[in-house]
């Protein structure tokens, strides 16, 4: 035993000796071990891995994430000029005293502030961005991210699902890169970029707080719900995942008039990539239309079936519409388009949307119980008007 604690007294000494001389070489000579290091064939210690994604784990910093994706957001001014009503009164006392004020009209200039996104860079560079930043706008500039102004030119607008196309003639631009196919959940963390109340390049952070949101009843559109905080200025602007991958164009939020707090709006990557190729290709965007009105369909309290059956039920069929013609009638409830099961009100407007007028689909649902199959024949949606929230 004694012989023991004398080998392990021995060890401690010497243990406690070389910690000494560590901590003397590193004080006076800092790089040391690093040279030690290459000298032996190690690999170089990083505190960068400190801040690697691991599963499970957040990042302790998005700078990445802004870095990649930040050059691509531009800042949008919109100049519009706005005519108004006002009442022009006399000089004169006696005049203005007998005939009172005449109505006239005058112009004033408005600048509305926004933000965009740089998509593509081939031949004169496309910026993706709102509608509703843009509409009615006598002239259009676009700040960048190195501090260049460049004129931007209007491709194409859809009113609809709010968005609208610019070309700007400027060279190497930054373009983002869009996300891919995987499919964003509730949870993801995603950054809003863009322009808010005119303080440049400002980055909120926030979560995915739902998905498939459906603001307007008639329309096809979907929005991704999150809190990263939007306000004016940041509609257009980009809305990021944790890579710096474009997920969204920030949209419209419901603000404090509403007695809402961290309810934002963006249009998905995948929607706003669609609505850009067309407007592209042809200047505009082209839906598929059934013509007829959908609901959930109802399901009695006591069927012990879940709230919201699959499919959708017809409320309206407008006259003269693919619907009618194929004899699609009120209270019918549709359950397969082409190939594939309808989800709920929603999906069917989607699917229908995305298919081109003129092309023939079955649709399959029940009648009072009994099963159907008609063929309708699309045409094109009407020019449809999108819903205007809070804040927008």
């Amino acid at each position: 035993m004694k012989h023991a604690a004398g080998t392990l007294l021995f060890i401690a000494r010497f243990a406690i000796l070389g910690l000494a001389m560590a901590f003397v070489v590193g004080l006076f000579w800092p790089g040391s071990g690093e040279r030690l290091r290459q000298r032996f064939g190690l690999a170089p210690f990083s505190t960068a891995t400190l801040g690697q994604h691991q599963p499970g784990r957040g990042p302790v910093s998005y700078a990445d994430a802004v870095a990649a994706a930040a050059p691509s957001v531009v800042n949008i001014y919109a100049n519009k000029i706005v005519t108004e009503q006002a009442v022009r009164m006399y000089d004169n006392p006696v005049l203005q005293q007998l005939f009172g004020g005449q109505p006239t009209t005058f112009q004033h200039r408005e600048q509305t502030l926004g933000s965009g996104v740089i998509v593509s860079a081939q031949d004169q560079g496309y910026v993706l961005t709102n509608n509703h930043v843009i509409a009615h706008a006598a002239d259009i500039q676009v700040l960048l991210y190195d501090g260049r102004i460049a004129k931007a030119t209007l491709v194409g607008a859809d009113e609809e699902s709010d968005l609208a196309v610019l070309k700007i003639d400027a060279s190497n631009l930054p373009v983002i890169q869009m996300a891919g196919q995987q499919p964003l959940r509730p949870g993801d963390v995603v950054l809003a970029i863009g322009n808010p109340l005119g303080l440049n390049q400002t980055v909120t952070m926030g979560i995915v707080s739902a998905i498939g949101r459906q603001l307007n009843s008639s329309s096809a559109e979907d929005f991704i719900q999150t809190d990263a905080a939007i306000n004016l200025g940041n509609s257009g602007g980009a809305l990021v995942n944790a890579e710096g991958q474009l997920v969204g164009i920030n949209t419209l939020l419901i603000g404090k008039a509403a007695g809402a707090e961290g309810i934002g709006f963006a249009i998905p990557v995948t929607t706003a990539k669609k609505v850009l190729d067309q407007i592209i290709a042809t200047g505009h965007v082209v839906r598929g239309w059934i013509g007829a009105d959908y609901a959930f369909v109802p399901v009695a309290a006591d069927s012990g079936l879940p709230a919201a059956a699959r499919g959708a039920q017809v409320t309206t069929v407008y006259p003269g519409s693919p619907a009618a013609q194929a004899g699609i009638q009120p209270r019918d409830i549709l359950l397969r388009i082409g190939t594939d099961d309808i989800l709920d009100p929603a999906d069917l407007r989607r699917r229908e949307a995305a298919l081109k007028p003129g092309s023939k689909v079955q649709i399959s649902g029940l009648r009072n119980g009994n099963p159907f199959h008609l063929e309708v024949t699309l045409a094109q949606r009407p020019a449809m008007s999108a819903n205007a929230l809070p804040d927008r």
